[in-house]
């Protein structure tokens, strides 16, 4: 059994088209749900990017939805809550958990995050 930020994303692929399914570690943050990238600018985020959307599968339930890049500054209390529930990705980042909000300033650039809008 997965853990309960672990969900299953499928984006389409920004040359060919076809479909990929990748493994992710989502954030709920005041009443949002966030995607990070902790290994930086991988495959899955330049489609993402392409694509403006992508399918969100977690255990049976399975939505669409809208991204929205987030900008350093909305990206770091994310990515300090990430950090500190997925602490397998310590090693991809700088700092750790217990940095200051402000120092994820500075991490936000190699962790893209994404909010999600269901549509």
């Amino acid at each position: 059994m997965a853990p309960h930020s672990m969900s299953l994303i499928t984006v389409s692929g920004r040359k060919t088209g076809k479909p990929y399914t990748v493994v992710v570690g989502l954030v709920t943050q005041n009443g949002e749900q966030y995607l990070v990238s902790p290994y930086g600018e991988v495959n899955w985020v330049q489609n993402a990017r392409a694509a403006e959307k992508l399918s969100v599968r977690h255990g049976k339930e399975e939505w669409t939805a809208r991204i929205e890049e987030q900008s350093p500054q909305q990206s770091a209390p994310v990515l300090k809550k990430y950090l500190s529930e997925h602490p397998v990705t310590r090693p991809y980042f700088e700092i750790g958990s217990a940095a200051p909000v402000e120092a994820f300033e500075g991490e936000a650039p190699r962790h893209p995050v994404f909010l999600l809008h269901r549509i």
